[in-house]
């Protein structure tokens, strides 16, 4: 393995990351907010770490030559690792936080597009820490490293190591036959959603900051909000607005781009996106006529139902209601959402529907196997066979990830952290959901928890953003055998 190489990949990372500083920066700058100060200091020590890297190694990284398997998952984990340490020091420098532990635990929190937060009062934060906050979100759910294919031309040489390590999903394939142009067009995308969603939230109760942060948010289906009621402080319009991009973010982005070029029938023709839309659909029918039942009127159900069912799906995490007061049937929905997350392909995080899809056929087809035991019956997925790579890998993420949460859940448990709580933070965060049930509820934060257990959880976030196996990889000695 080139660790040279790697290193000058994540200096080119961390460059970007710091380059990004830059319109929260200006923000400060026009509204002479406290944020200026920690965000120029931040900001100059990431462009320094960025640049004694890629300078240092500038000589040992070849521009005809391809990174292997090993290198590109090294460079995804290391860089998101690193990254997200950086990300933090703009809430140490400015005095948000009085520790590094849950200085990284935000930044993580934003980078993983987890949402979950350890800020006792959002509000009293200064508006360009808190835009810098809903960046890491932004800039994580499409990934750092899809970013940096779209805009570094010889990284597009070997790079697909790269982007199958980073793209969330099951499925990687490429839009188009050049890996720099696939990143281009998952970005404009991605842009696409941001500045319509953005226009549309001013026609409400939100100016352009508040619109601008959320937009960030959503779209990256992430959940930090610029005020401690979440969205709940805004009007319903501007909730409905969210719940629809939050539906939006989290569909594969390649049925997007089909829906721009004028196929959109590859919506109804993709058997993932029918469940998805299947699961949100009646899931929101059920939590509605429960909070019908409870006396709420029709409209403020629905609303309150559609958007929590969508954002926990989307694992966006936003609230607008104590789901916790709610019927059991509906915490119970809910938990069952965490665990699914969105389509392959979006910005959500979970086990993800189309790994759902391909375990619900494989059950099938050995329930068919029992009555019919000469049969052979492939498994299909839009009427075509599945690989049994891809096969493996669905029934190898399912079981990884309930190992991971059920020792999760045990090492919470063994920092001081009640069943309930350990539970539902570890499925929270490695599912990049945000809230919880008990102590990290819709009405709490994650401040209280122990600093170990942030350290867990942390690790949790990242683990889910990468899909499991880009990071759990590393701890195979194999993996680092020549």
């Amino acid at each position: 393995m080139r660790l040279k190489w790697i290193l000058h990949i994540i200096g080119f990372l961390i460059l970007a990351t710091g380059a990004s500083m830059a319109l929260p920066l200006l923000y400060s700058l026009r509204h002479a907010d406290a944020g200026f100060r920690p965000l120029l200091s931040s900001q100059l020590i990431l462009l320094a770490i960025g640049f004694v890297l890629t300078w240092l190694f500038r000589s040992d990284f070849s521009h005809g030559q391809a990174l292997d398997a090993r290198e590109g998952v090294a460079t995804v984990a290391g860089g998101w690792l690193v990254v997200g340490l950086l990300g933090g020091l703009p809430y140490l420098l400015g005095g948000v936080f009085s520790t590094f532990t849950d200085a990284a635990f935000e930044s993580f929190s934003g980078f993983s597009t987890t949402g979950s937060s350890v800020l006792a009062n959002v509000e009293s934060v200064a508006p360009s820490l808190l835009l810098w906050r809903g960046m890491t979100h932004w800039l994580g759910g499409m990934g750092i490293i899809v970013l940096s294919l779209a805009i570094l031309p010889y990284l597009g040489v070997g790079g697909m190591q790269l982007y199958r390590a980073e793209v969330p999903g099951p499925d990687s394939d490429k839009l188009t036959p050049r890996l720099r142009d696939t990143a281009a067009v998952l970005w404009r995308v991605y842009l696409a959603m941001t500045a319509v969603m953005t226009c549309l939230l001013l026609f409400g109760d939100m100016n352009f900051f508040e619109a601008l942060a959320h937009t960030f948010a959503t779209v990256a289906t992430g959940g930090f909000s610029t005020r401690n009621a979440s969205l709940g402080g805004f009007s319903a319009y501007s909730q409905w607005i969210c719940i629809l991009f939050m539906l939006m973010a989290g569909i594969n982005f390649s049925l997007h781009f089909n829906l721009l070029r004028g196929k959109a029938e590859a919506f109804l023709a993709d058997e993932e996106f029918r469940l998805y839309a299947l699961i949100a659909a009646a899931a929101t029918a059920i939590t509605t006529a429960s909070l019908l039942i409870g006396g709420l009127e029709f409209e403020p159900a629905l609303r309150a139902a559609a958007f929590q069912i969508v954002s926990i799906m989307t694992t966006t995490g936003f609230v607008t209601a104590d789901y916790e007061a709610w019927a059991p049937l509906c915490q119970t929905l809910l938990v069952i959402l965490m665990l699914l997350g969105g389509s392959a392909g979006s910005t959500s995080g979970g086990i993800k529907c189309m790994r759902v899809l391909v375990l619900g056929k494989l059950l099938y087809r050995e329930v068919f196997r029992l009555v019919h035991p000469s049969a052979v019956r492939l498994t299909k997925f839009n009427g075509s066979a599945l690989p049994r790579n891809v096969i493996d890998g669905c029934v190898g993420f399912a079981v990884l990830f309930f190992l991971i949460w059920m020792v999760s859940s045990l090492l919470l448990a063994a920092a001081g952290v009640d069943v309930a709580t350990a539970a539902s933070a570890a499925l929270s965060c490695l599912s990049n959901v945000g809230p919880g049930f008990g102590s990290v509820g819709p009405t709490e934060n994650f401040r209280h928890l122990p600093l170990l257990a942030k350290w867990i959880l942390s690790l949790d976030m990242v683990l889910g953003r990468l899909e499991l196996f880009t990071l759990f990889v590393l701890c195979f000695p194999e993996f680092w055998r020549r």
